[in-house]
């Protein structure tokens, strides 16, 4: 039996509701991944449509825990990072990242910070360059368009889009020092929906796309990200492991429209995982 992998995300944890780490931690393991969590922030519920939530900030903590980890001789096959909520975590990160990087271990980078145009409200205007800066030590990068192009410090553009321009602008994510990008939110029409990648190494761009389902549904990006991430640790090619990230994150949206859950509380993923389980070979 081959050595189990081992993967280390960074992400912040809400106790009710279905994004960061209540979403990597279930998702990854499933793909037989070992996965151990540096948890920056802990909050009561997600931020997205509630309100009244506590908040309790664990940047102080991260350093302090890689520190115990490097005394134990610890490595990881991957390091994930997602929702980053200030520009001391980023840098923080970034040290994480030049401590634990092997010449055999990929850096994922989500790099969470808006939707649909526009920068999340919690965030300064420079907010966006001091992601870009992170994920130049990325070797695979996961934004959305909005993401991108505030990264690129380009105008936003609604959709649909044309093949051109979204293969223009995820070559130029790339330049930042990707080896891939995987782009979401790419649409060409009102009937499909689904991401771009693009593999530095080989020059193409492939498309992975599902039919569209109306409404805005929370935590959605990191059930992509950690499926994404789950497909491409189970050593999936690129192009493949898009695709099944898109299965798997438009079936847990039509799960959830189906039943009439509250799309505050985020979408049912858990039915999902056997499923995914089997296009990953497991």
């Amino acid at each position: 039996m081959q050595k189990q992998k081992r993967i280390t995300a960074i992400h912040d944890i809400s106790c009710f509701g279905k994004c960061s780490l209540t979403v990597a931690l279930p998702i990854i393991s499933a793909a037989g991944v070992e996965v151990s969590a540096i948890p920056t922030a802990v909050l009561s519920t997600h931020t997205g449509g509630l309100t009244g939530y506590t908040y309790r900030d664990l940047t102080e903590d991260i350093l302090p825990i890689i520190d115990h980890w490097q005394s134990l001789d610890l490595t990881f096959d991957a390091i994930y990072t997602g929702f980053l909520g200030s520009f001391e975590q980023l840098d923080i990160v970034s040290e994480v990242f030049k401590r634990l990087k092997t010449s055999e271990n990929i850096i994922v980078v989500d790099p969470v910070m808006a939707d649909n145009g526009e920068l999340y409200k919690i965030f300064p205007p420079g907010f966006p360059a001091g992601m870009k800066k992170l994920c130049t030590q990325a070797d695979v990068i996961v934004p959305n368009i909005t993401e991108a192009v505030l990264m690129l410090d380009e105008p936003y553009q609604e959709g649909p889009y044309t093949p051109a321009y979204i293969e223009a602008l995820i070559r130029k994510i790339a330049a930042l020092g990707a080896r891939q990008v995987v782009l979401t939110g790419v649409h060409f029409d009102r009937e499909k929906l689904g991401a771009a990648a693009y593999d530095s190494h080989t020059g193409v761009v492939s498309y992975a796309f599902s039919d569209w389902i109306e409404g805005y549904y929370h935590g959605t990006g990191d059930v992509f990200a950690s499926a994404l991430t789950a497909a491409l640790l189970t050593d999936i090619a690129l192009a493949k492991a898009t695709q099944i990230a898109v299965d798997f994150t438009v079936g847990s949206i039509a799960r959830t429209k189906e039943a009439g859950t509250d799309i505050r509380f985020g979408v049912n993923f858990e039915a999902g995982i056997p499923d995914l389980m089997k296009q990953l070979g497991l």
